[in-house]
């Protein structure tokens, strides 16, 4: 057990926002330990007689663990094991090391939410452009709907938990029309690697739905699909060179830089091959 603090930054933290909002709080899956989290958890410490310090270790991860009705045990069930990734690196003829440097930036080597639902991160500006596609006029569909639907990209309103879901299901609500259904789940991010819907196709996968159910399987799937994203968009030589830039801008597109997403590569990957 991680311990964790004020300022803490990492997966974990993200872990444990989400057992925080099973157990009745409403914070943002972000994985910053910030003031809200340590309020949430003073207030979870103090209601369950523990020492009210603001810290999380052993006690008050178990006593949190214990407290929120999920089955932890069914995300263990759906976790990637390491012979998946060297079977898939042989395949390639890549280290394995470039391959968790991908897994760990795109979702720090979690592919589920704690709910056992793989993890999405759902797109608004993508439906945006998915809807136009189809031939829908999203301006005219944006009433009510303007925390799904929105034409240029911002994550004021991503939650980072199980609750991305729910913002699916309600881009999905505004109208019964397969087509919309379609670009809605065509506009969420999937599993270990946020491949995005939208690729269902290039993939190999004849609808979309086909496209979220392996998604669902466990890890493992989500490691394939990866694997023949790499190879339909001729990004295999990239990881092989170790050149994270083209890399960045050929799985990111070219706002890659704004985040620093060929830096964090580089990290990752020097850390992984370690030892």
């Amino acid at each position: 057990m991680q311990l964790l603090k004020l300022n803490a930054r990492n997966d974990a933290v993200k872990m444990l926002q989400e057992l925080l909002n099973e157990a009745g709080y409403n914070l943002q899956a972000t994985g910053y330990f910030g003031t809200h989290t340590d309020k949430a958890v003073r207030d979870f410490q103090s209601k369950n007689n523990l020492v009210v310090d603001g810290v999380v270790y052993t006690k008050t991860w178990t006593t949190l663990v214990n407290k929120v009705p999920v089955d932890l045990s069914d995300m263990q069930r759906k976790f990637l094991q390491e012979s998946d990734i060297v079977d898939l690196a042989n395949q390639l003829q890549l280290e394995p090391a470039v391959i968790k440097a991908v897994n760990a930036v795109e979702s720090s080597g979690r592919g589920f939410f704690i709910d056992g639902r793989p993890k999405i991160l759902f797109e608004g500006h993508i439906f945006w452009r998915q809807l136009q596609q189809r031939g829908f006029d999203s301006a005219s569909m944006q009433v009510g709907f303007e925390d799904v639907l929105y034409p240029v990209w911002t994550k004021k309103f991503y939650y980072g938990d199980k609750r991305e879901w729910d913002r699916l299901a309600k881009a999905i609500s505004i109208s019964p029309n397969a087509d919309v259904a379609e670009a809605a789940y065509s506009s969420a991010s999937y599993g270990l690697f946020q491949i995005m819907g939208f690729h269902f196709k290039a993939l190999g996968y004849d609808e979309i739905l086909e496209f979220v159910t392996d998604m669902k399987e466990n890890e493992g799937k989500q490691l394939d699909v990866f694997g023949k994203f790499l190879v339909v968009n001729n990004l295999v030589s990239y990881l092989k060179n170790h050149n994270w830039t083209a890399f960045a801008k050929g799985y990111n597109g070219a706002g890659y830089a704004a985040n620093n997403y060929d830096i964090k590569l580089q990290a990752a990957y020097k850390q992984n091959s370690k030892g």
